[in-house]
């Protein structure tokens, strides 16, 4: 994920300090270059590190730290805290009746974010509605109209009209059921001044509640130019930075959020309109830090459990708690986690597992534990019902059927059969347990030791 590498950089930086109980003026001079660096290099603008540098500096050497703690986690919060106020407050985006219009350069990914937003608002209980006006980009309708279809969402456009202001005002007057109006507006290669005269037009047109700049997040220094001149021209009240699953630096995507004088509304990454997520300063750089994301995360494992139930309506999950855990339960526990996002994202939001973990971990892990859990779904997918219901029936005659049926080898069936082994384990020692011993187990599995979450992170026994 963009920004993976200034998260290892601050964290090694960070580690620099470890035993120390007290702080010199030399370890603080260190401590600020090392992150003075690993800012530039993710192309966060000068001025923008010098000021966060200095704040970092002073702070380090004029604030006594609380009893009994250690000079890494005293320069880990105040590099928190200056961080979280560089990127400043979320855009405030109320759950009500409004016009969002979208503003970027072609190839930033505006489209593809208008069908994501509108199946945001969607999934707040609003009916949102895309109107696409490019007419300049062969394909654009095409490809808003299967992006919203897949969202389920309400779409407009006319592939045969020419006149962009027209097709908004007609979008509007179509859509006018819906809560939520999202216009995307046609992309340049750069910024020419028939793109701002149109969009200016358009602005004019629809009055919208907030116009949103849509930024990749590989665009570089280049960011400050491009948010300035868009905001000259219509105003932008928040930004969303996509393409975050890449391999860019995302430093000049912060620092066109601090010359727009504005902030960011979403971060997108990923190809599916489900890659979406709101930005919340505190949670996106605990995660930077490898301090986690809860709140990110119990909002992600909700709605995937939400909608592996809508696609099962007789499968409750508290119901593993209370009988026998089956091939069934964990092959529906694969579909919700599946449905979090990519496995590297839902890991850092772990406290204690994302972070300095991840940065130990191989760089092809997330890609490997990936694929042996879909190579476990191709089986569990060739297994009769008898089977999912009670995995012990399957002797070595059904390992080797199952094998051949799933396009798998006898090792793989059986691995997927001793992790069922080891779930069911682990969950029947959560049966009858009160919240106290619950919360005494977990701590037990996070913690090193068999079975636990290390163990299965390192390939042995498990696919997670």
């Amino acid at each position: 994920m963009v920004l993976d590498d200034l998260g290892t950089s601050l964290r090694s930086s960070l580690d620099k300090l470890q035993g120390k109980s007290r702080l010199s003026e030399s370890d603080v001079e260190e401590i600020v270059k090392e992150i003075q660096r690993s800012l530039l290099s993710a192309d966060v603008d000068v001025s923008l590190v010098m000021e966060l540098s200095d704040s970092i500096k002073s702070r380090a050497l004029e604030e006594e730290p609380p009893g009994g703690t250690t000079a890494k986690d005293h320069v880990l919060k105040i590099v928190y805290e200056e961080m979280v106020e560089l990127v400043g407050d979320s855009t405030e985006l109320p759950l009500e009746n409004q016009t969002i219009l979208l503003a970027g350069l072609q190839g930033s990914g505006k489209t593809t974010s208008a069908a994501k937003m509108a199946w945001w608002f969607s999934k707040k209980g609003l009916r949102p509605a895309v109107i696409q006006t490019d007419t300049f980009r062969p394909g654009a309708y095409d490809q808003a109209k299967q992006m919203c279809e897949r969202a389920e969402v309400e779409f407009y456009g006319d592939p045969d009209a020419d006149d962009p202001v027209q097709i908004a005002r007609d979008g509007l007057e179509a859509t006018e059921d819906s809560d939520v109006h999202i216009v995307d507006t046609a992309g340049r290669h750069a910024l020419e001044d028939d793109l701002i005269a149109e969009i200016e037009e358009i602005e004019s047109a629809v009055d919208p509640d907030r116009s949103l700049l849509v930024l990749d997040a590989a665009i570089g220094q280049g960011a400050k130019e491009q948010a300035r001149q868009f905001e000259a021209s219509i105003g932008i009240e928040g930004v969303m930075i996509t393409k975050l699953d890449g391999t860019a630096k995302g430093g000049g995507a912060l620092t066109a959020v601090n010359e727009t004088d504005s902030s960011i509304a979403f971060l997108g990454a990923g190809e599916t309109v489900q890659d979406i997520e709101r930005f919340e300063p505190s949670g996106f750089i605990s995660r930077l830090l490898g301090m986690g994301d809860l709140k990110q995360l119990s909002e992600r494992v909700e709605r995937a459990m939400q909608e592996t139930q809508e696609e099962d309506d007789d499968w409750d999950p508290e119901d593993m708690l209370k009988g026998e855990f089956t091939l069934k339960d964990m092959k529906r526990q694969m579909d919700a986690m599946n449905k979090m996002g990519p496995l590297d994202q839902v890991m850092d939001m772990i406290p204690g597992l994302g972070g300095g973990m991840m940065d130990e971990l191989p760089d092809d892990a997330m890609d490997v534990t990936q694929d042996r859990m879909r190579r476990f779904e191709r089986i569990m997918d060739s297994m009769t019902e008898a089977e999912l219901e009670n995995p012990r029936v399957v002797g070595q005659s059904r390992v080797e059927r199952i094998a051949r049926g799933s396009g798998t080898d006898e090792e793989t069936v059986q691995q997927l059969l001793e992790q069922h082994s080891m779930m069911e384990e682990t969950i029947g020692q959560f049966q009858g347990m009160g919240e106290g011993d619950m919360q005494r187990m977990m701590k037990k599995m996070g913690g090193e030791g068999g079975g636990g979450l290390g163990d299965m992170m390192g390939g042995g026994k498990g696919p997670f």
